[in-house]
């Protein structure tokens, strides 16, 4: 492997035994080559440290082991040991599309302006079946404005030149939750964003996962977007950021509805019609839901 690899890619793992194979083979199967693997193992104590042996025969593999101190400080470690110019992340209950770095690779070479790629995802289940494609609306460009609505830039596709994390630093340490949003976030008042509508990845969803916890998710979130404005003033407008932050209520408010709870989805509707009422959101999702007197009900 040479030195100095184009690509290196970082997988924090703790406790995944059992689907960090398939994560690690999607990467050494890759159709391009030229790239260095990087588990950080935060802490595992499930014969992580054992399993990773049978790829030490792979010179591209290194393996890393820390107590247990959170992904973003895994993420971080294995930022600071990479020496490849493009850096991608891939979480150990995860996998890729075997042309996931040629094509984001041939994606930066037509767009040269760009310094982060991404793409879609197709969703799997705990035993690896297929659940649909996620559909989220994505971006390119400039996207501030649109991230303050809800984060689309799904990590595990993402491939970020290494400059942008010697400029600007990584990820908060302190965050365990939403700590990829922020990054973005980040990122996005400097760096131009490029969205490949491919799928090149797979990403799992569990009963167990810290992310299926939505109503810790909100409230990361929305503590991540507040942090944001406050830390950088001048990267939307204030029209912008109202819009964004009463986009960011009504899509909580669509999920407290989800889940029953009508009283705080209209909270959520105040609060959206309180940072901007003169667009059609809030209005939409008053007469749909029926928080105006006759509207939303069927007789």
């Amino acid at each position: 492997m040479s030195l100095s690899p184009l690509v290196s890619v970082i997988t924090p793992t703790f406790n995944r035994a059992d689907y960090l194979p398939l994560a690690v083979e999607s990467v050494l199967s890759q159709s391009f080559d030229d790239l260095e693997l990087i588990v950080v193992d935060d802490g595992s104590t499930d014969g992580t440290a054992e399993l990773m042996k049978k790829y030490f025969s792979d010179p591209r593999v290194r393996y890393l082991h820390q107590k247990n101190q959170g992904q973003s400080v895994a993420r971080n470690r294995g930022i600071d040991e990479a020496r490849g110019q493009f850096i991608c992340f891939l979480d150990s209950d995860n996998a890729w599309v075997r042309t996931k770095l040629e094509r984001t690779l041939k994606a930066f070479e037509a767009n040269p302006q760009a310094d982060i790629a991404y793409g879609d995802y197709m969703v799997i289940d705990g035993e690896g079946q297929e659940r649909g494609v996620n559909r989220m609306k994505r971006y390119s460009g400039r996207i501030t404005p649109h991230l303050l609505r809800d984060n689309f830039v799904s990590m595990n596709t993402t491939m970020t030149r290494r400059r942008c994390f010697d400029e600007m630093g990584g990820f908060d340490n302190a965050d365990r939750l939403a700590e990829d949003y922020g990054l973005w976030l980040r990122f996005s008042t400097r760096y131009r964003f490029l969205y490949i509508p491919e799928i090149l990845g797979y990403y799992r969803v569990m009963e167990n996962q810290i992310s299926s916890d939505k109503d810790s998710r909100f409230r990361a979130n929305e503590q991540i977007v507040h942090s944001f404005l406050q830390a950088f003033p001048e990267a939307v407008t204030p029209r912008e950021a109202r819009r964004g932050l009463s986009y960011f209520q009504i899509r909580k408010g669509r999920y407290e509805l989800s889940v029953g709870r009508r009283d705080q989805a209209f909270q959520c509707l105040l609060r959206a019609l309180r940072q901007d009422p003169f667009w059609s959101g809030p209005w939409r999702f008053a007469f749909k839901f029926g928080f105006v007197p006759g509207a939303g009900r069927r007789t």
